[in-house]
């Protein structure tokens, strides 16, 4: 007997930047629905992938930008939702809350279920910090009906659903899901490591902690003079980092952003990742991490921060090592340990793969995310029905 498949509208305003894989690679794992792609516009450069998508505007130049801006203010694109409607759509999943409030009136009209996925920068900053930008006022004018409207509310990590909590999001929505990682592609490869290297990869921004690496690198190579940091991605705080590895006189090399080929390669020939994220100013932390998850899976130990869902992902003293945020010297002392002590390095190496595989693969991760989906279908059929006792609680999946 054939299986009809339903339609899930995966809706991101911007399709898609080129960190942001984790959508990707999520919608290609679905294996009860067809995944169809949504948003207001393109950004360029974009990720490049094979799923069907439906936007606002196509192009990417100013009249398309304008477009998206009109339309976060007066959602009316009669076209835009007969497109959708089209794909005979059962459910509408949503990444970051702030993307949610722009789409909204895409549910109302579709009369679907909304799921939304919570990754950090939606939930962590300050009502302060958020009002600050236009887009961030409109958020908090919409978040209420968001809260109300909204089937269920996905949570990265425990520490994004403590972070929910505390922003007021409804505990009975909330529900921790992990993105999860593609074991099979992210696996131990034939590459030669490099002894000495370290190697960073996200954005350059001050969540991400770049600037507290460079720094432990200076210590670093008082002691290891041959040990060097890649850092792969691009951002804002660029050039302050360059200037910064140059006046450290640290042997550093700025890669920008590199396709995720690449970033697998270099991840399987380092000898350690760092990625040693604080809470940034605006309060925001670290959602997740997929990064870390990434490399151990790989089998490239860890070394950063116990800051927000980081200990979630990394397995202090059996997977990588964790300091107290902020503390440059200790940051450098785990990663001199895990250059020159070659036996807890592979020790490490060997527990990151499994670590991962176990509690962290996409499969098992997608198929509880088609669960949810059939439980907020089910549930808009028959309202009067509550969710089950174990997706009000923010209970690891």
């Amino acid at each position: 007997m054939a299986i009809i498949m339903r339609t899930a509208i995966v809706f991101r305003e911007r399709l898609l930047a080129p960190s942001e894989t984790f959508i990707i690679e999520q919608a290609q794992m679905l294996r009860r629905y067809k995944p169809v792609l949504a948003g207001l516009r393109r950004v360029e450069p974009g990720l490049r992938h094979n799923l069907p998508e439906i936007l606002l505007r196509e192009g990417t130049g100013t009249w398309d930008k304008i477009a998206a801006r009109v339309y976060r203010q007066f959602p009316f694109a009669p076209a835009f939702i007969q497109r959708l409607r089209a794909q005979n759509p059962s459910i509408l999943h949503v990444h970051f809350a702030t993307d949610a409030v722009h789409a909204l009136s895409i549910a109302n009209a579709l009369e679907l279920p909304l799921v939304v996925s919570l990754h950090g920068c939606d939930v962590t900053p300050t009502d302060a910090h958020f009002a600050q930008s236009v887009s961030g006022r409109h958020f908090l004018s919409h978040r209420s009906r968001l809260f109300a409207r909204a089937s269920a509310f996905l949570c990265v990590s425990q520490s994004i659903c403590a972070a929910a909590l505390r922003a007021g999001f409804p505990e009975a929505k909330l529900h921790v899901l992990y993105t999860g990682v593609d074991c099979e592609r992210f696996r131990p490869a034939d590459v030669e490591r490099d002894p000495k290297l370290i190697l960073f990869v996200g954005r350059l921004v001050e969540v991400k902690g770049c600037e507290f690496l460079l720094r432990a690198m200076a210590h670093l190579q008082q002691h290891n003079p041959q040990a060097h940091v890649e850092i792969i991605g691009d951002g804002p705080l660029r050039s302050d980092l360059e200037a910064l590895a140059g006046k450290l006189a640290i042997r550093a090399s700025f890669r920008g952003v590199q396709n995720s080929a690449e970033v697998l390669r270099s991840m399987a020939r380092a000898r350690i990742l760092c990625n040693p994220s604080i809470k940034a100013s605006s309060g925001q932390t670290e959602g997740f991490g997929m990064v870390f998850a990434e490399a151990q899976a790989v089998g490239t130990p860890v070394v950063s921060f116990a800051s927000a869902a980081i200990p979630e992902v990394v397995k202090h003293g059996h997977t990588g090592l964790l300091c107290p945020e902020g503390d440059i010297v200790a940051l450098a002392t785990s990663l001199r340990t895990l250059l020159d002590n070659s036996e807890l390095w592979a020790s490490m190496s060997h527990q990151a793969r499994t670590w991962v595989k176990e509690r962290f693969d996409i499969a098992r991760q997608t198929e509880k995310l088609e669960l949810i989906y059939d439980e907020c279908i089910a549930r808009q059929r028959r309202i009067a029905s509550p969710f089950p006792e174990a997706y009000g609680h923010c209970a690891g999946s």
